[in-house]
């Protein structure tokens, strides 16, 4: 049935209820799509088609989420990307899409201008502040009936496995992106969702600004990168009542001592993704506000968070509407070894832009299969990271992630990171390396955690080498580039 995911978000909210909040700026439902509607009349007079795509590269705010929504509402391709590329990646993304137009605020230009200055046919810039003069005067049009299984929005993965993927996603996708908000959480429309990650983020988008809408409730918007600070400071001015953020910077709020101003903000739930939240950062938030964060699961290839766990097992269970069925043994797989499982949703994408092999190793009728290693336990499902967060020791199977848990717990806020990667020895064994950011101040205290930590694992858990570095590689997105460590710090080890 043709449908249009731009409208599917913005059909529940009621008109006068403030759908958006950034700073001093905030929209009713009823503003929003008026605004929507203009906007989408605007890219058509631009000589937007059915189909083409648009980039969105931008700082988040109400022009953000205009833009993106009047693209889909005009039957294109929104597509949101990181503000902050540095220039290989954002190059890799403009030669990959395709894309037609690129809405950006005036900091971009320069950059966008000199990557493509050999194009032969560039995209054309469309400035935030030519976007708003355009809105302004703007005939509203209705919106672009498509196909439910056409093309609505793209994200680019974070990259942490190679070069960044489009993940396609259809106007379906956003039909059910509010399924584990409301069964989950219990929100509702009188709900305010505020994620600390930025909307090119599918947690974010997906998660907050879809779900939120898709209720029709508030969702607050802020254009400025998240700190510990930042992130107290939006939830005294704006009061969420559900806050969407990934477990470094709940660890960095315990430690800067600001959760007391989140809890009196009145946040009523706390969701946790992007990476596995350790069991101590779950404990200590909880006996500091009250309330312990609910972790969940999720993919650039599946908007919503697909997985959950509310309970202190640390074990996953599947959200509303998900199927889940491991994928079958390789060869050379044992039955006790974690394995990539298959799982289905209204959210999951159609697939990857130009991967065929990467296309048919994760999509198949209907369902996606996350690079992620997972073990069945009773009815619920372990988290063991990807293929190379699991290894053999000794013939016995290790995580490194409950590796890094269990020495979080040890480090008791003295790390403000912490990662173990698995290497081959100069002997040909499969060892452990540990790779660890001192809390500021305090390097010597945290040096003797971890070596008491490390001490009290079994044998077979004990990271071989411990380097202490400044800083953790990360993604746009702020997941930790295992294999860059690898690359930075391991080479000398393994020749």
């Amino acid at each position: 049935m043709p449908m249009n995911a731009a409208e599917t978000l913005l059909s529940v909210g009621d008109d006068g209820r403030a759908a958006l909040e950034c700073g001093d700026s905030s929209l009713t439902y009823s503003e929003l799509r008026d605004a929507v509607r203009r906007a989408a009349g605007a890219w058509r007079t631009l000589g937007l088609e059915t189909g083409d795509r648009v980039l969105v590269h931008a700082s988040d705010g109400i022009d953000w989420v205009i833009a993106y929504l009047g693209v889909m509402w005009a039957g294109g391709v929104a597509v949101g990307l990181n503000s902050r590329l540095f220039d290989k990646d954002l190059s890799i993304v403009l030669a990959d899409c395709g894309a037609r137009f690129i809405f950006c605020d005036s900091s971009g230009v320069a950059t966008l201008q000199r990557l493509l200055r050999n194009e032969a046919a560039p995209p054309c810039i469309v400035t935030q502040g030519e976007a708003r003069a355009l809105w302004s005067t703007a005939s509203p049009i209705p919106a672009e009936q498509r196909p439910a299984e056409s093309p609505a929005l793209w994200f680019y993965t974070s990259g942490t496995t190679g070069i960044p993927k489009g993940v396609i996603h259809a106007q379906r996708a956003v039909t059910e992106t509010a399924s584990f908000a409301k069964t989950v959480l219990g929100a509702d429309e009188r709900a305010r969702f505020y994620a600390s990650s930025k909307l090119f983020f599918a947690y974010a988008l997906g998660n907050a600004l879809c779900a939120g809408l898709r209720l029709g409730a508030t969702v607050i918007l802020d254009p400025e990168w998240p700190t510990a600070e930042r992130v107290a400071q939006v939830a005294e001015r704006h009061r969420p009542t559900v806050l969407f953020s990934v477990p470094t910077l709940y660890l960095k709020l315990l430690q800067a001592g600001l959760t007391g101003r989140l809890a009196r903000a009145g946040v009523r739930h706390f969701v946790s993704a992007g990476e596995a939240l350790p069991g101590t950062v779950r404990r200590l938030w909880k006996e500091a506000t009250g309330i312990a964060p609910v972790s969940g699961y999720g993919a650039s290839e599946t908007i919503a968070l697909v997985l959950y766990c509310d309970d202190d097992s640390g074990l996953l269970s599947p959200s509303p509407m998900v199927e889940i069925r491991p994928r079958a043994l390789a060869a050379a797989e044992t039955a006790d070894a974690p394995r990539r499982v298959w799982l289905r949703h209204p959210c999951v994408s159609l697939g990857y832009w130009n991967r065929a092999q990467a296309q048919s190793d994760s999509f198949e009728d209907g369902w996606f299969s996350p690079g992620d290693l997972f073990r069945r336990v009773g009815e619920a499902w372990e988290f063991c990271g990807r293929d190379d967060d699991m290894l053999k020791i000794s013939g016995q199977w290790v995580s490194v992630l409950e590796i890094e848990q269990s020495l979080v717990g040890s480090a008791a806020g003295s790390v403000q990171q912490l990662a173990a990667v698995g290497y081959t020895s100069p002997e040909g064994l499969g060892s452990i390396a540990l790779f660890a950011v001192p809390a500021a101040g305090r390097e010597p205290e945290a040096r003797a955690r971890v070596e008491a930590g490390i001490a009290a694992l079994p044998k077979i858990k004990r990271p071989r080498l411990v380097k202490w570095i400044d800083e953790m590689p990360v993604t746009a997105t702020g997941k930790l580039q295992r294999g860059r460590l690898k690359d930075l710090y391991l080479v000398h080890e393994v020749a």
